[in-house]
């Protein structure tokens, strides 16, 4: 096994950044008197926006208990009741169906009491000195702020959050709710309603606060956090990674990723999903967090493509993660919905096409992928709902192929199509975005992290199988479809798909020496899958050279346009390769 050199907390350096930060909340409360001091007024409205999950009571009590307001507002004092929330949100949570509920359309003032809103408004509005501090999400509904604080949190802790029952969802006290019925929510609701809300205000922020790590806080002028925004798309970036164990197993990604030998396993890790994962901006000695969607909404054209941005608007539509099953076990035997069907049945716009690139395998390992000839779509669900009943285990190698995997291999699977890693093998997954939209029809009868059974989604999963994805059809589309692109001194590059249904083109390279690429106007996401560090560089010197290691996942944005990846380091004079992701844009 290679010595460790994945960087788990990679941060984007902005330059002029160093005294914009500062840490504690002795000092964040130090910093935003002095700004109230240089406004020379005698009120001043300050405003806490707050993401849901953020600790408000905690950012109430720390800022009233230092800054002295003349009048202090939680801003869920003006919200509908909890239990009219709940009917609000109803429609979009699926009934009881523990995962699947559907996109919501509300915006954050329908979570308000227009009758209490505008009370205490015309409060606000009768103070006459002093600090009036509000606080909470959708607080500056209540006043026009005169400083604005926006205090982010990434979903990933959020997640957290809930796991530890610290966290409610919005606009309610529900934080003893399982933490996936909590997820589900979020995901269907609160994001979406607090994302339309943030967007327009990211170019208002004054400050920013990272709560991130409720042990040291830290606050940045939010001019200086746009600066590393623009700053992002000009260069190769990496998100943060999380990881996470899961049931299947998963030990290949201690060892490579350097994480704690202890844990049971890491199943699994996003290793770039900026919906999901953090952005750390370099302020000098501090890393200050922030949401990675946040460049996406600021950022959308630098960092998408004009193509891209027109398809998806400001969405990340490309997806990379790692799933291990190194001593582990298979995943969850699936499908993924159809685009109609996600459309028709959760309000997405497009479904999870994906692909499974082997990082690394073992002797044994293999993918499960598309239907075996003359599979009797009634035997088929029959045997999947006989296996939920716990009357027989589902015979899978009766109905689908298992292709034999190897390091290297890319195995194709566009919506429709049945599909499963099968244990000793190390995925790097590239998919589109829509990552919980998954119908488990096989979970080989063992049970979740909580002891309980994972859950099964055979009706909507019977409804999507393609069963005309039968073998000669699959091993002929969907396996190993790798084909010369190009080549020059020291390098070459192969097409390896996606198929054709799917928007994502994949490609990947093996080189020696420099190998020129070009953005050609849309954004790259590149994986170093073969060496042990590379360098990528400008031809220009339009950013520095940004090093990469070893299975770490990078971006490139749209605006980089040409770009130069040789190896480095230790590899020098060895072969790397990449594996670049990007959106058709031809099609």
């Amino acid at each position: 096994m290679r010595k460790p050199n994945y960087d788990k907390f990679p941060f984007l350096p902005v330059p002029g950044g160093e005294t914009s930060c500062v840490q504690g909340w002795a000092e964040i409360a130090a910093r935003l008197s002095q700004s109230v001091a240089r406004r020379g007024a005698k009120k001043t409205v300050l405003v806490v926006e707050c993401y849901p999950g953020v600790d408000e009571a905690t950012v109430l009590h720390e800022f009233q208990s230092r800054l002295a307001p003349a009048w202090v507002l939680h801003a869920s004092e003006a919200m509908l009741a909890p239990a009219a929330v709940d009917e609000l949100v109803k429609p979009f949570l699926g009934g009881d169906d523990p995962v699947f509920g559907f996109i919501c359309p509300l915006t954050l003032p329908q979570f308000f009491d227009h009758q209490k809103n505008e009370r205490l408004r015309a409060q606000v509005a009768d103070i006459s000195e002093g600090i009036v501090l509000i606080v909470g999400c959708g607080a500056s509904l209540l006043a026009e702020p005169d400083i604005l604080v926006y205090a982010g949190l990434a979903r990933w802790e959020a997640q957290l959050r809930f796991r530890r029952n610290e966290a409610s969802n919005l606009g309610v006290e529900n934080s003893t709710l399982a933490a996936s019925l909590k997820y589900k929510r979020a995901f269907f609701v609160d994001w979406r309603v607090c994302d339309r809300w943030k967007r327009p205000l990211i170019a208002k922020w004054d400050f920013v606060l990272d709560t991130n790590n409720p042990r040291a806080p830290k606050l940045a002028d939010g001019e200086t956090v746009r600066c590393g925004l623009r700053q992002a798309v000009t260069r190769p970036f990496r998100v943060v990674p999380f990881f996470d164990p899961a049931p299947w197993g998963g030990q290949w990604m201690k060892e490579v990723c350097d994480l704690d030998r202890t844990a049971k396993n890491f199943g699994w890790c996003f290793d770039c999903v900026p919906e999901e994962n953090s952005l750390l901006l370099g302020f000098g000695n501090i890393r200050f967090e922030i949401p990675s969607i946040d460049l996406v909404f600021d950022q959308p054209r630098a960092l998408l493509g004009e193509a891209v941005h027109a398809r998806f608007g400001d969405e990340f539509p490309i997806r990379f993660d790692f799933l291990d099953t190194m001593g582990g076990g298979n995943l969850s035997f699936q499908v993924h919905p159809l685009t109609e069907y996600i459309q028709q049945h959760f309000g997405m716009h497009y479904t999870q096409d994906e692909s499974y690139y082997l990082l690394d395998a073992r002797p044994g390992a293999s993918v499960y992928l598309g239907l075996k000839d003359g599979v009797n779509p009634a035997d088929m669900a029959r045997d999947l709902q006989l296996a939920q009943t716990g009357a027989a285990p589902f015979p899978a190698e009766k109905y689908a192929n298992q292709f034999p995997a190897k390091k290297h291999d890319h195995f194709l699977i566009p919506a429709g199509t049945v599909h499963c890693s099968g244990s000793e093998s190390m995925v790097l997954e590239i998919s589109a975005t829509p990552y919980i939209f998954t119908f488990k029809l096989w979970d080989w009868n063992r049970l979740g992290l909580d002891g309980k059974p994972r859950p099964i989604h055979l009706e909507h999963g019977v409804k999507n199988i393609q069963w005309d994805r039968t073998t000669e059809w699959t091993r002929s589309n969907l396996v190993n479809r790798i084909e010369p692109f190009g080549s020059g001194d020291g390098w070459r590059e192969e097409r390896t798909g996606l198929h054709e249904r799917e928007f994502i083109e994949t490609r990947q390279c093996w080189f020696t020496k420099l190998v020129p690429h070009d953005t050609r106007g849309g954004v790259n996401v590149l994986n170093l899958v073969e060496g042990e560090e590379a360098l990528v560089e400008s031809p220009t010197g339009a950013f520095e050279p940004f090093v990469v290691h070893y299975a770490e996942t990078f971006i490139v944005p749209a605006a980089v346009g040409h770009y130069t990846i040789r190896p480095h380091g230790i590899s020098e004079g060895r072969e790397c390769a990449t594996m670049k992701a990007f959106v058709r844009v031809d099609v």
